[in-house]
């Protein structure tokens, strides 16, 4: 947050129509939060402050050049790859434990200064388990969205080497990246990178991997918040559980959740059903959060094409026909 100076500045340019004091005083307020590393909060005051001229200044402008990321030295491709952050805490509907969880670790990151003088330090390195499609990769965007900090994907299948000694040596190269400033680093699908060393069909390599994010975890001591999700927990070593400073589980969707799913997902659409009908909810019970949502894009597009209004039950009974037939 601004210092008291800045502030005061601020609102005294604005009450006196000062609007050269005024932007002045902005300015400092957007350098001293990208000074702090806080890079979406910059970029969103600059927006409120120039409106579209900051879109013509600097285009999709990213937080990090692609070319400023560790690569594999065997085919160049990059190590890390920074993803968009859009979607908010507003935008996840979660079970009461995940949700109690994800606001526990914004609370302390938030709060961040009353800890560390108490000698204590926010959850860093979290573990996100649960079936697929159920909200994983998207918490991990809300809380990077609710610190301003930018969302880096760990790419595993650059990182991961069939060389002796190179899976090693990319995942050194990630941490000494993401130790050097404070990003929210997502290593989805994180199984594939510490399984269990007792399974004996995996080769050499893969075993010396498991060793190297052990002590790698053991040795971080950065400013990034780290986020592992996997859907087969039970693949994982078991010494990497006590890694992590939070296990976060993720669970399907029970009926009240749905209806809050269909509500946030279908707002703005016209339509002939109600959200909290306990029969349209129902006819997505046992599907996970992602499911729902494609099975509601397909409806909308039926809708759309047709010609209708509004949106039908029927659009929704053939949606999920087609979702069954894949599956």
């Amino acid at each position: 947050m601004a210092n008291g100076k800045l502030l005061r500045q601020l609102i005294r340019s604005g009450v006196q129509g000062d609007f050269a004091g005024f932007q002045s005083a902005s300015e400092a307020v957007i350098k001293e939060e990208r000074e702090k590393n806080h890079h979406l909060l910059a970029n969103d005051l600059e927006r409120l402050l120039y409106g579209d001229q900051v879109k013509i200044a600097t285009g999709a402008r990213k937080l990090h050049n692609v070319n400023e990321f560790p690569d594999n030295k065997d085919n160049g491709l990059a190590l890390l790859e920074e993803r968009a952050v859009v979607r908010e805490e507003k935008d996840i509907i979660l079970s009461d434990g995940a949700q109690s969880a994800l606001n526990e670790i914004l609370m302390e990151h938030n709060r961040d200064d009353v800890l560390r003088s108490y000698g204590m330090l926010p959850a860093q390195k979290l573990l996100f388990c649960g079936p697929p499609g159920c909200g994983k990769t998207l918490a991990a965007e809300v809380i990077a969205h609710s610190l301003s900090m930018p969302l880096i994907l760990v790419r595993l299948d650059s990182v991961i080497s069939s060389f002796l000694g190179e899976t090693a040596a990319n995942l050194r190269k990630v941490f000494d990246y993401i130790a050097a400033q404070p990003v929210v680093a997502l290593f989805d699908e994180f199984d594939a990178l510490a399984k269990d060393r007792g399974d004996s069909a995996d080769h050499g390599e893969l075993k010396r991997s498991v060793n190297a994010v052990l002590q790698m975890m053991d040795g971080y001591r950065g400013k990034s918040i780290l986020i592992a999700t996997t859907n087969y927990e039970a693949l994982l070593d078991k010494a990497v559980w006590r890694r992590f400073d939070e296990v976060v589980c993720f669970e399907m969707p029970n009926l009240e959740q749905i209806k809050r799913l269909l509500a946030l997902k279908l707002s703005g659409i016209r339509r002939n059903f109600k959200f909290d009908d306990g029969q349209v909810a129902s006819l997505f019970k046992g599907m996970s959060h992602a499911d729902i949502e494609r099975v509601l894009r397909r409806a909308i597009k039926e809708m759309i094409l047709s010609g209708r209004e509004f949106l039908e039950k029927t659009h929704l009974d053939t949606a999920l026909v087609r979702e069954y037939r894949h599956n």
